[in-house]
């Protein structure tokens, strides 16, 4: 698929002004108004205005209201994305798309929360319950619509045969499979490692931070653990796809998880070109289409949000209230573990623990079926969580515990205690509740305060590390959870400002203390360049930070690049390509060709390297591990490279980079200046749905394919899969506000805030987010009004 030409799907010239703060103050743009409409469920008149980007600004006169109108306008721009939401994570697919599905709703079911629903809804902030009431009302009011055929339905549904269903509140908070909490699958490859090659082979595959020396959990044999343990948890946990033939959509292998993380950062006021606090974010996940995030404005009395959040869910998890800004980031700490138990040879339904045997709690359900009879389905639970895999030859089992299953732990819903802070005490105090996912969470206020705090529920391991799965006898239980204020935060910092990016922030003496917190993060190539980037400036402007966020210099690159210094090689070819990453200046733009050489040259390398020091069967593992953890044993090696293991480290760097070379000039041919980043690192947006298409639609469904600069290890983080280097995951929305004077922020949503492909706003904002662009967040009613592309008036039902 060919890369955006510059003249492929411009955006309206005004709307790049005003991205670029041109647009004149008094500027107005004539707004489509639609004739007054009646909405069953609305109590009182309201306004929603969408802008010239595709924004929502909802005006009620209700709190009710505003969310209800939330839940409504999410349907009425992703109607599809949201109802799959819910049958992917209630495990309700098969009902609308067929039998293919079964495996994978029985999955989504081992992971819904099926504790107390009172003790839920009360671990969140007040009102919470009531906001998803109205959220999920205003959902079913626009799906009522549909099926009176007074809205027009998705073409998905057509695609799919099936038609939207009805939400209950309690669907908000059940669904916990969209959580980010993935430590165990780490686990699971550190014992196949520890297995295979013994654990000194992980350093290979994962640099653990602190320093530290995993050891093996007394009574585990890491053998019993295939990779297939996590067949269940990956089923449960992964996006819907779909195949031509939807009874086999489901049976094709299961894809690696995308590289993710995010930055976000604040500023002072003695720090910025404006005088007020400066604050920027850019959480990075899988990039889809429509986006997994959505922009959204409420306005009722008691009540300012806007920001973006997941569209499936009330308020936002990013942006501010009128009084404050707030961010967020993976704070990279344990929250999973995989038991494995003992299973009685005369009962598999029992486990031992503590010296006896406990009997497994059995569910049966039934999924109801498209086409075809109900099946019923067996879920079995132990005291520590959902049984993943029992191995009946072994008589074993494993199971997962993790935070997600405990009351209050509904991802990002606990951004509720957000809504309303005022202050950073009250800051503080919703972030001494926090549970899942855990995150680096960024604070600013009008008053000219800045902070951060992570916030999450740590399990305590008294008497053991978390990095290997542990026997489920009894001898391994949490024993209750650091939260609060026993975690790391900053407030108004001396440097002007703070930032975090994944990285390990923790304190001297909590790198050291016991219980350990976490010791697998992401590595500092990022935090590194931002922190350098904030310092090197008295005064930033709110350009300094979208420029940052788009920044894409890799700084990990440059210890790789390091050790060519003193070599030299005979081939011409191979020999410029050595200068060009000797002379390169680290920046991954989408026009360098050293940026191109050294990402070919680290995927032949990291092959190389793990077939010299790396068991046979574990060799794909180390290859899909950490590129630090091999960078940094390319920097220390020892004898598994030989007597010589620097000459061999040479020798490897060279015959690695002539494999790269030879790949480039097959690719692109002998001109290096051909070899351009963006030719091989690009993003096209396709939804898993165009699979279904016919080629027409499939062609609207599908976007043209954007250069992108950038990497997972530079702020500008666009992770991309191996072998083609296809851009998988990276920043879909970004934030940067001005505190205190709301209507100066920004944003970029990628492509586009529909999800609908004949919509405009399908697609507009996709240009701009590649080429580092924003548009206005705009916040008082007044810029809004003029800016205002759609205005819909509403009005109860019942109103005439």
């Amino acid at each position: 698929m060919k890369p955006f030409s510059s003249s492929a799907h411009s955006i309206r010239a005004r709307a790049v002004l005003a991205a670029c703060g041109l647009l004149a103050a008094g500027a107005t743009v004539a707004a489509s108004v639609s004739q007054p409409q009646e909405i069953p469920g609305l109590q009182r008149s309201a306004t929603l205005i969408i802008d010239r980007w595709g924004i929502a600004h909802i005006y009620a006169r209700t709190s009710h209201d505003a969310y209800f109108l939330q839940g409504y306008n999410a349907a009425r721009d992703r109607l599809w994305q949201i109802d799959l939401w819910r049958k992917r994570g209630l495990g309700r697919l098969a009902q609308s798309l067929g039998p293919a599905y079964v495996a994978k709703d029985r999955a989504a079911r081992l992971f819904l929360y099926r504790g107390d629903i009172k003790r839920e809804w009360a671990a969140y902030a007040p009102g919470a319950q009531a906001e998803a009431e109205a959220f999920t009302a205003g959902i079913n009011a626009y799906v009522e619509e549909t099926r009176k055929g007074t809205k027009p339905l998705p073409v998905e549904f057509q695609l799919t045969a099936s038609t939207p269903e009805f939400w209950k509140s309690e669907d908000v908070v059940r669904i916990r499979s969209h959580g980010l909490v993935d430590n165990v699958k780490s686990e699971v490859e550190r014992a196949q490692v520890a297995c295979k090659a013994g654990l000194s082979a992980d350093r290979l595959r994962a640099l653990l931070e602190p320093p530290h020396q995993a050891t093996l959990p007394a009574g585990l044999d890491p053998c019993l653990i295939t990779a297939d343990v996590l067949q269940d948890y990956d089923l449960g946990t992964k996006p819907v796809r779909f195949a031509p033939d939807r009874m086999t959509a489901e049976s094709a292998p299961a894809t690696p998880s995308p590289p993710e993380g995010s930055n976000n950062w604040v500023i002072a006021p003695s720090h910025t070109t404006t005088g007020r606090p400066t604050l920027a974010n850019d959480p990075h996940r899988s990039l889809t289409v429509p986006s997994l995030r959505y922009i959204v404005h409420l306005e009722a009395p008691g009540l300012s949000l806007i920001g973006a959040g997941e569209p499936a869910l009330p308020g936002i998890s990013l942006g501010h209230n009128g009084r404050v800004g707030f961010g967020l980031t993976i704070f990279e700490v344990d929250q999973e573990d995989l038991y494995v138990y003992e299973l009685n040879p005369a009962d598999p339904n029992q486990y031992r623990y503590r010296g006896g045997w406990e009997k497994m709690q059995v569910v049966h359900e039934s999924i109801e079926v498209k086409g075809g009879p109900a099946q019923s389905v067996e879920l079995r639970f132990t005291r520590h969580g959902p049984v993943l895999r029992v191995d009946p030859q072994a008589r074993v089992a494993f199971a997962l515990r993790t935070v997600w299953s405990e009351p209050g732990t509904a991802p990002y819903f606990m951004s509720t205690w957000l809504a309303k802070v005022k202050n950073w005490h009250e800051f503080q105090a919703a972030i001494d509740r926090w549970g899942a996912p855990p995150l680096n969470l960024v604070y600013a206020d009008i008053r000219g305060n800045i902070g951060w705090a992570a916030g999450a529920r740590v399990p305590v391991r008294l008497n053991w590390d978390g990095l290997l799965p542990v026997p489920g006898d009894g001898r391994y239980e949490w024993k209750g959870y650091l939260q609060g204020k026993r975690l790391p935060s900053r407030f108004n910092p001396k440097e002007g400002w703070v930032a975090t990016a994944n990285e390990m922030n923790l304190s001297a003496d909590q790198q050291s203390g016991q219980p350990p917190i976490s010791f697998e993060w992401a590595n500092r190539s990022r935090i590194d360049r931002i922190n350098a980037v904030l310092a090197s400036k008295q005064k930033l402007s709110l350009a300094d930070s979208m420029a940052l966020q788009n920044d894409n210099h890799d700084m990990l690159a440059g210890r790789l690049t390091a050790m060519l210094t003193p070599l030299a090689v005979s081939d011409s070819q191979v020999s410029h390509a050595m200068d060009l990453l000797k002379r390169w200046d680290l920046d991954e733009s989408v026009n360098s060709a050293a940026a191109s050489i050294y990402q070919v040259w680290v995927k032949h390398l990291l092959t190389m390297t793990s077939e010299l020091v790396a068991a046979s069967p574990v060799r794909k593992l180390i290859v899909d591990g950490s590129l630090v953890a091999i960078i940094d044993y390319l920097q220390h090696p020892d004898l598994r490279l030989g007597t010589n293991p620097l000459a061999t480290r040479d020798d490897l760097l060279i015959r690695s980079l002539s494999g790269a070379v030879a790949e480039l000039k097959h690719q692109f041919g002998d001109d290096m200046t051909a070899w351009r980043w963006g030719r091989l690192h690009q993003k096209a947006f396709t939804p898993a749905i165009a699979s279904l298409a016919d080629p027409a639609l499939r062609s609207r469904l599908t976007l043209p394919a954007v250069e992108l600069g950038g990497s997972g290890d530079a702020p500008h983080a666009a992770g991309f899969d191996l072998p083609d280097f296809a851009v998988v995951a990276g920043a879909s929305v970004r934030i940067v506000l001005d505190v205190g004077d709301w209507d100066r922020s920004v944003t970029i949503n990628a492509p586009g805030q529909s999800g609908d492909a004949s919509s405009a706003h399908y697609s507009d904002l996709l240009r701009p987010w590649a080429e580092a662009r924003y548009v206005p967040l705009l916040y008082s009613r007044a810029a809004i009004e003029k800016a205002a592309e759609t205005v819909m008036s509403l009005a109860p039902a019942h109103d005439r």
